[in-house]
């Protein structure tokens, strides 16, 4: 087992890591910038280093100042979270060579999994379902079009190392493809530096719904079944929760065995999240493949009473997966708590937080790094916390979650607090029949 593991990350999920550690009897070590320096998982966290100034690319992305602090350290793992490095490649190569675990996929899996095209042409030859669309990557509009009239309008153009919506444009008719096609581009190749494009049928009225699987390094892999993330704004997730109200236990047997094929044909190593679309007929398609740990792990974590950060820092260490198929008996829901304010477009909210209380009580669980006190910095993702709330049903736990936001206190900021309230009372949103376009109607208005 490891005696020291270096977190990559910053926020909420550091601090969820160095918990784990503690449990497991691992010494830590916490990287932070100039703006973090106050943040919790500094202080609790065995040994802290500053990696840089507030700006992303001059701390947490930057790899050789988190490889000099593991090696200063003496650390002999780095666990990435999610977001910032926990899909790159090339930092879990330079780990690899620099004798250091990285508690992830390896630099092959991230690749596979990270160009879009190759993607899914991997996941189709392992027998996976996948959106009908192009083979590999388009090479002229004119390709796109005529491909888009053999499969028929509306078609998605997407970015091949897209991601969070960007370099993504839906057409319902041939005379928007160029358009569509040139702004994608743009996007694509302004967000990532490579403006490479591929074309899917758009699937109408989809739910989101993703397999969480664990596999080792002997070929072993596991799913710990789904958990419904149709609740979006601009791509972005902002309730996730678990078991999805229109899956079966058919398709979920289903789903759970092609997400398990998925990974095995690349030989998946870790915590992952195969992400399917379902359509309104309950046909699903391979959407994407996330290679590392999610923001919304924590409801599988609560149907489970299964710690899935200490299955990969064990996975990683060599051991075989403990987990197995499961079929969850309680129903659980997270709410991402932004400091956003949901009246005016979302707009963030950074400043110092004046007062704050979080809720308690039986089924609830709080993942935050904030405090009294703390300022959110301007600098990062704008999530605070999230609230996990489970339950014998669907019902119970949306009941409990509205009890629960009524009951968080943030103050000196603005918040989703909120949107999350008035959607727990939201008719469609509690009969469980809505779609990824749920909230292009919603009304924010009243809120």
């Amino acid at each position: 087992m490891f005696k020291k593991i270096l977190i990559a990350n910053r926020g909420e999920i550091a601090l969820r890591i160095i918990r784990t550690c503690r449990e497991m009897g691992i010494k830590t070590v916490a990287v932070y910038s100039t703006a973090d320096r106050d943040s919790l998982h500094v202080r609790f966290a065995d040994e802290a280093v500053c990696i840089g100034p507030p700006t992303s690319k001059l701390s947490y992305l930057s790899i050789p100042n988190i490889i000099s602090a593991a090696e200063v350290t003496g650390a002999d793992a780095i666990h990435p979270g999610y977001g910032f490095l926990s899909e790159n490649a090339e930092f879990s190569q330079i780990c690899a060579d620099y004798g250091i675990k990285f508690i992830g996929a390896t630099a092959e899996q991230i690749n596979g999994m990270g160009d879009k095209a190759t993607a899914k042409a991997t996941m189709r030859a392992a027998g996976v379902p996948v959106i009908p669309g192009s083979e590999g990557l388009l090479e002229s509009v004119e390709q796109g079009k005529k491909l888009s009239a053999g499969m028929g309008y509306p078609v998605i153009v997407k970015a091949t190392a897209g991601g969070g919506g960007r370099g993504m444009r839906i057409v319902r008719a041939e005379e928007e493809f160029e358009k569509a096609w040139n702004d994608a581009r743009t996007e694509a190749g302004a967000a990532f530096g490579n403006d490479g494009l591929y074309l899917e049928k758009f699937v109408e009225e989809p739910r989101h719904i993703e397999i969480q699987i664990v596999g080792d390094q002997y070929g072993k892999v596991c799913h710990l079944s789904e958990r419904d993330c149709s609740i979006q704004r601009r791509h972005q997730k902002l309730i996730e929760e678990t078991p999805s109200p229109v899956v079966s236990p058919e398709l979920r047997e289903k789903m759970g065995e092609a997400a398990i094929k998925g990974a095995q044909a690349i030989g998946y190593e870790g915590a992952g999240t195969v992400e399917f679309l379902v359509d309104k007929h309950g046909d699903f398609y391979f959407m994407e493949m996330n290679t590392r740990i999610q923001v919304e792990h924590p409801i599988t974590e609560e149907v489970t009473d299964f710690d899935l950060i200490k299955e990969q820092i064990k996975v990683a260490a060599g051991a075989e997966i403990s987990g197995r198929n499961y079929t969850p008996k309680l129903f659980a829901m997270e709410c991402r708590i932004n400091a956003e304010d949901p009246a005016n477009g979302f707009r963030p909210s950074p400043g110092k937080i004046t007062n704050l209380h979080f809720p308690g009580g039986h089924g609830v669980r709080i993942d935050s790094h904030v405090y009294s006190g703390y300022t959110i910095p301007p600098n990062y993702d704008s999530m605070i916390a999230k609230l996990i709330v489970s339950g014998q049903s669907r019902e119970e736990v949306i009941t409990r979650m509205k009890r629960a936001l009524q009951e968080f206190v943030i103050e000196g900021i603005k918040t989703t607090i909120p949107f999350h309230i008035r959607l727990m009372d939201d008719p469609q949103f509690r009969s469980g029949q809505f779609t990824t376009a749920f909230l292009e109607t919603f009304d924010f208005s009243k809120l």
